[in-house]
């Protein structure tokens, strides 16, 4: 009975696959290829006797990109059923042997496929096929009115290759060796009591780590005393709105529709609630939140040096929430005498600014911008996390806020849920102190930084018609159709090239130009080129 053994990919002269133990060699192989090839066929690939995968990798090396390529390869079998669900993958120490690479590039492919969802990866169980992993169905065009109600919200069941998103990280970038090692730090340093339910505001560690972080790096004014750590930004700005409000948690409004603003006259607020400007136009996840929490929505315009701070001024609020350092989606900073407006109308009305710093580390044609809360920490609630930088799920975000506020939201996180978890606090603290965080975050400067230069040239190339802005930063562009152009078929055609991709119109109070907001950050560079051709001739049809 012939062993399994391990199949071998691409060695000069073309894909090979090896299942069982008869191949052959390809004409003119080289010696290397030779001795991989003996190894292969003579070794057998699971001590258990389990059946491992065959799999049929094609890989160019003169491409560069390689654990890009052997990832695309794996999904790609994964959607047309050849690698089904539950089947184990070879190790990858395994695999880089016979593919003459090194172990550092499958380890990163099998990651990325772990972090998409395709994969599962278990100690003492290999790497397998995830249950739940099938075909993607082809992309179908939305119905006028999808399952949440919410212009440009995802449609059920559909999934970008790149991003569901235009803000998603890639994810396959998450240091998981440095967090292990600084979760191994903790786990052996850190005392039995100090698991016991902790501050609701956070561990001191982490808000001293963070404090210290802001200052350095934001230009923050911040006491650890004045900083909460929270659940990411959404728990953080619901809890600021909750305390500016005056109310306790509860049932709000829910739901999304073209309504979300009232009307800009100036008028007390109702009872328990809090009249709240928010940029136009303004991304449509978080109005459910922000009007669950009390606020009544109004919509401020935003033009080329951000909020419009003369027309803020006229709606007679008292609270603005504002994304200064990169404006989404148009991706504006706001300029240095708009801030000075900005900070000058807070202090002279006793309004509140909540500052959303959501992907404030990612800069790359301009000088770092500091933080609103810097200037005037007596008005301004910074809120931040670790969701771009790091990952959503670590669930892990901090509020600065003046002593008042702060003091309102640690009492709501006590009510609440007692704090986030302990041992994760410890471990981000552990990771900043060491600065790894810092190195990771020059890592992926640089590497977001190559993705968008790639995608804005193959714009550029293949669509000369499309104008782009907003790339100094962050990790998403704004992409501003020609007129008469349907921008939510754009968005259609660019989904289905597997680019994260959301039409702008439904988030403006006032009309402007067709455009898409496009995220760059999971679109791999030697994928650019093809996924934008084939989001042209999409439109072009």
């Amino acid at each position: 009975m012939a062993r399994s053994v391990s199949p071998i990919g691409e060695w000069n002269r073309g894909p090979i696959l090896i299942a069982g133990r008869r191949a052959a060699r390809p004409p003119g192989g080289s010696g290397l290829w030779t001795r991989a090839f003996r190894r292969a066929v003579t070794r057998p690939w699971s001590g258990t006797g389990e059946r491992l995968a065959d799999l049929h990798l094609a890989v160019d090396r003169a491409a560069g990109g390689i654990a890009g390529q052997i990832a695309r390869e794996l999904r790609e079998a994964v959607r047309h059923g050849r690698l089904a669900a539950g089947e184990r993958l070879p190790a990858s120490r395994e695999l880089a042997r016979d593919l003459g690479l090194s172990r550092g590039v499958v380890v990163e492919a099998y990651e990325q496929l772990v972090a998409e969802g395709f994969l599962t990866s278990k100690v003492g169980a290999g790497t397998r096929v995830a249950p739940m992993a099938r075909r993607v169905p082809a992309v179908s065009p939305p119905a006028a009115g999808n399952a949440s109600g919410a212009p440009g919200a995802e449609t059920p069941g559909h999934e970008c290759d790149y991003g569901r998103r235009p803000t998603s990280p890639d994810l396959g970038f998450f240091p998981r060796g440095r967090w292990l090692a600084s979760t191994r730090r903790v786990l052996a340093a850190l005392p039995a009591d100090a698991l016991d339910y902790g501050d609701p505001g956070g561990v001191p560690e982490l808000r001293e780590e963070l404090a210290a972080y802001l200052r350095r790096v934001r230009g923050a004014d911040i006491a650890p005393e004045n900083l909460v750590i929270v659940g990411g930004v959404a728990q953080g700005l619901n809890l600021t709105v909750q305390a500016l409000a005056g109310r306790l948690p509860g049932a709000g409004r829910t739901g999304e529709d073209l309504g979300w603003f009232v009307d800009g006259t100036a008028h007390p607020p109702r009872p328990g609630r809090v009249r709240l400007a928010v940029e136009d136009p303004t991304g449509l996840r978080q109005l459910p939140l922000l009007r669950s929490a009390g606020a009544d929505l109004v919509a401020v315009p935003v033009d080329g040096e951000g909020v419009d701070v003369g027309a803020l001024a006229a709606t007679g609020v008292r609270a603005v929430l504002l994304t200064p350092a990169h404006h989404y989606p148009t991706g504006v900073v706001l300029s240095p005498r708009r801030r000075a407006e900005l900070i000058e109308w807070a202090a002279a009305t006793g309004a509140t600014v909540l500052e959303d710093d959501y992907d404030a580390e990612f800069r790359f044609d301009r000088d770092p911008v500091g933080c609103l809360q810097g200037l005037a920490p007596d008005r301004v609630v910074l809120a931040g996390s670790v969701s771009k930088s790091l990952a959503p799920g670590l669930r892990l975000g901090w509020v600065a806020a003046p002593p008042e506020i702060a003091a309102a939201v640690r009492l709501a996180r006590a009510e609440l849920d007692m704090g986030s978890p302990v041992l994760e606090q410890h471990t981000l603290a552990d990771f900043v102190r060491s600065g790894a965080y810092d190195r990771h975050l020059r890592r992926m400067r640089r590497e977001y930084r190559t993705r968008r230069d790639t995608l804005v040239r193959a714009l550029a190339e293949h669509l000369p018609q499309i104008t782009v802005h907003g790339v100094s930063a962050g990790l998403h562009l704004l992409a501003e159709l020609p007129r008469g152009w349907d921008e939510r078929a754009a968005a259609r055609a660019a989904q289905a090239r597997g680019l994260a991709a959301e039409p702008v119109g439904p988030m403006r109070r006032r009309p402007g130009p067709p455009a898409l907001v496009m995220g760059f950050a999971r679109l791999p560079v030697h994928r650019a080129d093809e996924v934008v051709r084939g989001f042209a001739r999409g439109l072009h049809r």
